[in-house]
């Protein structure tokens, strides 16, 4: 049973810190796993090499300086171990003056050579209480592993008495599992490898229960769903449409037309997955989709992630229909309310057919008077609630969900359960490979004069960032630094611009409407770019802190550039020599085929939450890999059945009333 903060005696400022992080309760918060751990060795002096990683335990032979700079701070002293003397530098650490002359403390950094150590963390705790297993938290703005470690240990601590097991007592004995509760404790707070193992065994397997449980009682449920709405329309008029447009469409796009138009006009109800690369042409598909279901006479909905991708969204679907009686209106929260007003009453008197929108689309105000047909754009950005909501919205809607990450059928076929699955290979003709090149080292100096050249061209330059602010955990550039700097650098040469999470959908309007018009240059950004944003003049985009992404995410992002007649360019930019990240951004750099690099990114990083039900309580893999971890899928698909097939066994209370509170969400056509 999930415990409330409060319940805890969780302090107000720990609360919002975990809500910056998506967690509301003890279950969240005992679910928000480290993605690593350190393991604390030491190292004798005899055997550092410069840049090397040390850990050692030291008496403090002289007090601390402390000197501010741009912003910064940077703290000195000097410690002494056996008969080493060392000279310590550590930055943003301003309470360091607390320690004393004489006093004993424990020092992790970098080694610079001669005797010069730069500390990223000091305490003074001994350092026998630190040598282990260190779990390491996914980390935003403003919070640190101290801050998420100290939470974990009293969550914990407050609620273990209310953990209860998911898997029957039978399967753990089974297969030498230990219990919820145990295995909580030990990949939080694991004492050596083998609890770490033991842990992970036992949370996989749950997991991996929990999806099949969910997917086996979803498909028993829709099998009582037997027919849909039949909506009659000409696929002639269709293509009609398609075949005045600018370009041809590929044979994978035709074929994907075609087998969405025949689900619309089948007696059953559509949920089909469209898959495909960056640009392959997925939102014109959907686009035709949606034409459909208006000349049959319902309504269709299109929900975007972001605003900006659905006003952008709204402007195609204007232009593709101009010349037909097709209405589109965008619906989004900085709509004045007198324009609010106006196209929710023209859609409740079906005088709209098609509303594009972000979440706002599921609010309780919006009706619709016949809704037909609903496309979830970026698909794994909303949760099943979200998607449920709108679904409802209307009477047996068929479902369109469109994902730019790939992945081969077998495993979409895992993932997303039993939807048809319709993938888009071919990509439009005039699309030019993206030129991808990986920069060892996190500056722009080396790629300056190829910048400036581009800029020359009059064509326009994507810098992106990992943070909006500085954090002394990450060690990241930051949009705010590195707009103030590139101001500088580019200085009578180009206008540069900056967009970032936390500006006012005003803010983020207004710059992306500059940059769209070419009247700024450089746009300094976070990934809040990564979805759709199209200006086709913007040919080269330059990601700092590659290494800190994804594969797929990276691929998603330079899929921005290069977008019109003109070679793109994407600059990988990175310092970090971990063999893992230089890999990852070497496949990048070699292959512009969003399947392999999706196949590589699972197979590296695990599938994530391709499902996107973390807001819906339904599972999704945090510890499980689909590559790895193949024998316990089969062997948790297999016990998933038997369990389903004798439900009202005493041992299976906690699966009952698991698929009890989630009834409503247990439901592929979802």
């Amino acid at each position: 049973m999930a415990l409330s903060f409060k319940e805890m005696k969780i302090t107000p400022k720990k609360c919002e810190m975990l809500a910056k992080l998506g967690l509301e309760n003890s279950d969240d918060v005992l679910g928000y796993y480290p993605f690593r751990y350190e393991c604390l060795e030491i190292t004798p002096y005899e055997k550092w090499q410069v840049k090397d990683r040390v850990v050692f335990e030291a008496r403090m032979i002289s007090s601390v300086k402390t000197v501010r700079f741009g912003g910064r701070v940077m703290s000195k002293f000097d410690v002494e171990n056996e008969e080493n003397l060392f000279h310590i530098t550590i930055f943003n650490r301003p309470w360091t003056n607390q320690f004393k002359l004489g006093q004993i403390v424990t020092i992790i950094g970098k080694y610079e050579g001669s005797c010069k150590v730069t500390a990223l963390q000091m305490n003074s705790k001994s350092l026998k209480e630190q040598l282990g297993l260190t779990p390491v938290y996914p980390l935003k703005d403003g919070i640190t592993q101290k801050d998420i470690q100290t939470v974990m240990k009293k969550v914990y601590l407050a609620s273990q008495s209310h953990i209860v097991d998911f898997i029957p007592p039978s399967y753990m004995k089974k297969y030498r599992l230990v219990n919820r509760r145990v295995a909580l404790r030990y990949i939080h707070f694991p004492q050596s490898h083998e609890e770490l193992k033991q842990a992970l065994r036992t949370l996989k397997y749950e997991e991996f229960l929990k999806f099949h449980i969910s997917m086996l009682a979803a498909k028993a449920k829709n099998t009582e769903i037997v027919s849909g709405i039949q909506k009659n329309f000409d696929i002639d008029d269709i293509y009609r449409l398609a075949n005045h447009l600018p370009y041809s469409l590929t044979n994978d796009q035709i074929k994907t037309i075609n087998e969405i138009l025949e689900d619309m006009q089948s007696n059953r109800i559509m949920y089909r997955l469209v898959q495909g690369d960056v640009g392959c042409g997925k939102t014109l598909v959907a686009s035709l989709a949606l034409y459909a279901s208006a000349l049959a006479g319902y309504q269709g909905a299109l929900m975007a992630p972001t605003e900006i991708l659905a006003k952008q969204h709204g402007e195609s679907l204007k232009e593709l229909f101009k010349n037909t009686e097709v209405k589109v209106a965008t619906l989004y929260s900085s709509l004045p309310t007198a324009n609010k007003k106006e196209i929710l009453s023209a859609l409740k008197n079906h005088e709209i057919d098609i509303l594009v929108g972000t979440h706002s689309l599921i609010q309780e105000n919006v009706d619709f008077a016949e809704l037909g047909l609903v496309v979830a754009d970026e698909q794994h950005r909303f949760g099943v609630e979200q998607r449920r909501k709108l679904k409802e919205k209307g009477k047996k809607v068929d479902f369109l969900l469109m994902s730019a990450t790939p992945i081969p059928r077998t495993l979409a076929t895992t993932l997303y359960g039993d939807l048809d699955i319709s993938t888009i290979l071919t990509m439009p003709k005039g699309r030019s490979a993206i030129l991808t090149h990986l920069i060892k080292e996190n500056s722009i100096v080396s790629i300056l004069d190829d910048l400036l050249e581009i800029l020359n061209r009059k064509e326009q330059i994507y810098i992106v960032c990992s943070a909006i602010e500085e954090n002394p955990e990450f060690h990241v550039k930051n949009v705010t630094q590195v707009y103030e700097s590139l101001c500088e650098v580019f200085n009578g040469k180009a206008k540069c611009g900056l967009l970032h999470g936390r500006m006012s959908g005003e803010e983020k309007e207004a710059i992306m409407h500059q940059f769209s018009k070419n009247e700024v240059q450089i746009l300094v950004t976070t990934t809040v770019v990564e979805v759709g944003v199209n200006v086709v003049n913007a040919t080269c985009m330059v990601i700092y802190d590659a290494n800190r992404f994804g594969m797929s995410q990276l691929h998603q992002l330079r899929g921005r550039v290069g977008r019109g007649n003109k070679q793109g360019v994407c600059y990988l930019l990175t310092s970090s020599t971990d063999e893992e990240s230089l890999k990852r951004l070497n496949v990048l750099e070699k292959t512009t085929d969003g399947f392999e690099i999706s196949i590589q990114d699972l197979k590296l990083r695990g599938p994530g939450d391709f499902l996107g039900t973390r807001q819906s309580g339904l599972p999704s893999f945090v510890l499980g890999n689909l590559f790895e971890d193949t024998n316990i899928i089969n062997t948790a698909k297999n016990d998933a059945k038997d369990i389903l097939n004798d439900i009202m066994n005493p041992e299976y209370c906690e699966i009952r009333k698991y698929i009890h509170n989630n009834s409503d969400k247990i439901n592929v056509m979802d």
